[in-house]
């Protein structure tokens, strides 16, 4: 059981976020008795909560079972003996655990089940780009939905896109939808002496494709010994501008092990919140840039879902669409973790 005061304990350090996610002892006093009421179903029902670094800190600290970006949550649905999974994220992500959890009961907490990456591209549109290069090896970013993922050859993350990609064997390679990570995949490679010929979709992440240098810029003249994390969807020029660039995971492990006093995340601000929590001794700087699908996650629907989840809340996947889907995810679990080259499997789809 958690109490207002422990609550309030855990989260009074966050400042970013205006007052979305600002803590008073009176907005703990309201959550705790849905977080424990949330907990007992969990029980109950044989549940988890996975929650994504994104979304809103009393989720991640109140009711979630596992949090961390993609690729582990990906890691965490595919081990889980739960027979329930409730997934606090957007809805590609939910569609992940229901692939690899096919018998698994799934559910998305959001009411608003979208994003501006996965959104700008179909299976429609692949199937059509697949005739147009069909010498190319299709890599998908795990930004897609179950139908793309289903015709592309191999899905990434941002935490093992570079070194998925450089490990495929076909020089032609196309990266989908996010064509600033695909602009940094192609100056990545090129530093590296690596020879591909990279097309790219034309999507973004509204959130990431927001930041721009001049803010780095103007903080660093604020905050000499500043720490610049950004993630890969940011553009170009604002990892040429940061110290660290990497995924969420890979932020949070930097964080932990750097002694500079200030940071600049240039992520969704769930992160920042996250590591307020767990790091309140340190600085985090800037302003506060929040993803509207990944917050529309809240308490109050991760405990009607529990209780009385809508045909909408359920993620349902068809066998064979899973079938297919399931491969590009596979070879992404398998190849991330051997060093094995990754021959053209430009046929096999």
């Amino acid at each position: 059981m958690i109490t207002p005061q422990t609550l309030f304990e855990k989260l009074r350090h966050i400042k970013l976020g205006g007052t979305t996610c600002r803590y008073t002892p009176e907005k703990c006093e309201e959550f705790a008795p849905l977080i424990n009421a949330i907990n007992q179903l969990k029980h109950e029902k044989n549940a988890i909560v996975l929650a994504h670094s994104y979304v809103s800190p009393e989720i991640q600290y109140g009711v979630a079972d596992f949090v961390g970006d993609s690729y582990e949550l990906s890691r965490n649905a595919a081990s889980t003996t739960a027979r329930v999974i409730v997934f606090a994220a957007v809805k590609f992500m939910a569609e992940t655990a229901k692939i690899l959890n096919p018998e698994k009961e799934v559910y998305i907490p959001s009411s608003l089940n979208g994003c501006t990456l996965a959104d700008s591209i179909t299976a429609l549109d692949v199937k059509n780009l697949r005739k147009q290069y069909p010498d190319y090896t299709f890599v998908c970013y795990i930004n897609t939905s179950a139908e793309v993922k289903a015709e592309c050859d191999v899905c990434v993350t941002s935490s093992n896109v570079y070194k998925i990609v450089e490990a495929i064997s076909n020089p032609n390679i196309y990266f989908l939808p996010d064509r600033l990570m695909g602009k940094n995949l192609i100056n990545e490679l090129q530093k590296k002496g690596v020879a591909k010929t990279i097309r790219l979709w034309d999507g973004t992440c509204y959130v990431h494709e927001a930041y721009n240098p001049d803010s780095i810029e103007y903080l660093r003249m604020e905050y000499p010994d500043l720490r610049v994390l950004s993630h890969p969807e940011c553009g170009p020029s604002v990892l040429h501008a940061s110290d660290f660039v990497g995924s969420t995971s890979q932020m949070i492990r930097y964080v932990h092990e750097s002694n500079a006093n200030a940071y600049f995340l240039l992520t969704e601000c769930g992160l920042s919140s996250r590591l307020q929590m767990e790091l309140p001794h340190k600085k985090f700087v800037g302003t506060c840039t929040m993803c509207k699908f990944m917050k529309s996650n809240t308490l109050q629907d991760i405990y009607r879902v529990l209780q009385h989840p809508t045909p909408t809340d359920r993620v349902e996947i068809s066998p064979s669409l899973i079938q297919k889907a399931r491969l590009s995810i596979d070879r992404m679990f398998y190849f991330a973790e051997k060093k094995s080259p990754l021959r053209s499997l430009t046929s096999q789809k």
